[in-house]
């Protein structure tokens, strides 16, 4: 079955045509600078039908960020589904507005055909009230919809069934700590194949350090430098685009974080040092919330490529029973990468967030 699998950002459309059965994938691309030149999505998608060459997609899924609390699984659009995306935008103003414009776009290129929306959220459903909630008062949080709702939701159910199939083992009987390090980044505590704890929040800004997001930070900083004259906006800019990797070392990429510590750079080794001790932090919680794990699983870009970065946060871990084989850690690809005496695997596993979206989608056409 042939699945068209939409990611359209505020300035861009990133696509892929791939067989949903096979996961084989027979083109993609992204459409830049939206918003330029007069290109609207609607333009975009023409550019992508060029691209297809006439091939016709069986169902089009579509990532979508937030889906609040009304939705728990991949639904097919419908106009009453996009009003809801639409109201959701309060929730995530710079992503579902973007999202809605490339599913509207998709509709109006392939009448007929279903759209489905795949969102973020949805996987994080099954975290039980205690984890989700926040300590404030109640009548706020209900009015405004705060709650820890977390995200990279597709790629953890991906990345969890996968690491399952490659220890041959159900699913369902596996406890997992999941780490997605990426230029965002977050951590997941799945059970069972359900998430029962998740790093990020009501927003994405919330837990790990990432490339430019601050992760955890006290609220009172807010506080203490709006009383120092920075606005709204001044904060939200800080936190979201001039922090993590970034605000610590110059830049966001871990590549050249690794590259200044091997120089000596002093900005380099404390962003690093501080980007593992908030990693060892959440994975210490996670062993404690899932009773001891049977897995730890690095995914995404860092994850996937940066195997000091995994060595540095599992160092000394063998009080939990994770024992990592440094050879095996250099190897890149599926693999698991525990030594074979390690009660705990620990996997690597390349996430396919586009091939997950397709799958979802796949069983509405």
């Amino acid at each position: 079955m042939i699945a068209f699998v939409v990611n359209s950002g505020s300035s861009s459309i990133k696509w892929e045509l791939l067989d949903a059965e096979s996961g084989e994938r027979m083109r993609g691309g992204i459409v830049e600078r939206i918003g330029e030149n007069g290109v609207d999505h609607a333009g975009a998608m023409r550019v992508i039908l060029e691209e297809l060459d006439g091939v016709h997609p069986a169902v089009i899924g579509h990532r979508v960020v937030h889906g609040g609390s009304r939705f728990t699984a991949a639904t097919l659009v419908t106009d009453e589904v996009e009003r809801a995306i639409e109201e959701l935008a309060a929730l995530a103003p710079l992503h579902n507005p973007a999202n809605l414009l490339g599913i509207r776009a998709a509709r109006d290129a392939f009448p007929g055909v279903p759209n489905v929306a795949v969102f973020d959220t949805a996987f994080h459903q099954s975290i039980p009230p205690a984890a989700y909630t926040y300590a404030i008062d109640t009548v706020v949080a209900e009015e405004h919809g705060v709650r820890r709702y977390g995200f990279h939701g597709t790629s953890y159910q991906y990345v969890s069934a996968r690491a399952a199939e490659v220890l041959g083992r159900p699913l369902s009987e596996l406890r997992m700590i999941v780490l997605h390090l990426g230029n965002g980044a977050s951590a997941c505590a799945i059970d069972g194949g359900r998430s029962v704890d998740t790093s990020m929040g009501l927003t994405p800004l919330e837990g790990l350090v990432m490339g430019t997001r601050s992760g955890d930070i006290d609220a009172g900083i807010l506080f203490h430098l709006g009383r120092a004259g920075y606005s709204i906006a001044d904060l939200d800019a800080l936190l979201n685009r001039r922090s993590g990797l970034t605000g610590l070392s110059g830049g966001n990429d871990m590549r050249d974080v690794l590259a200044g510590v091997d120089a000596g750079d002093e900005r380099s080794i404390l962003a690093f040092d501080v980007y593992v001790h908030r990693l060892r932090r959440y994975l210490g919680a996670y062993l404690a919330t899932l009773g001891g794990a049977d897995a730890i699983v690095f995914t995404a870009g860092v994850g996937e490529n940066a195997a000091r970065v995994r060595e540095a946060a599992l160092a000394g871990m063998e009080w939990a029973g994770i024992r990592l084989d440094r050879e095996r850690n250099a190897v890149r690809g599926t693999v698991v990468v525990s030594a074979d005496d390690s009660p705990v695997a620990v996997l690597v596993v390349p996430t396919n967030e586009e091939l997950e979206i397709a799958r979802q989608a796949a069983a509405f056409a």
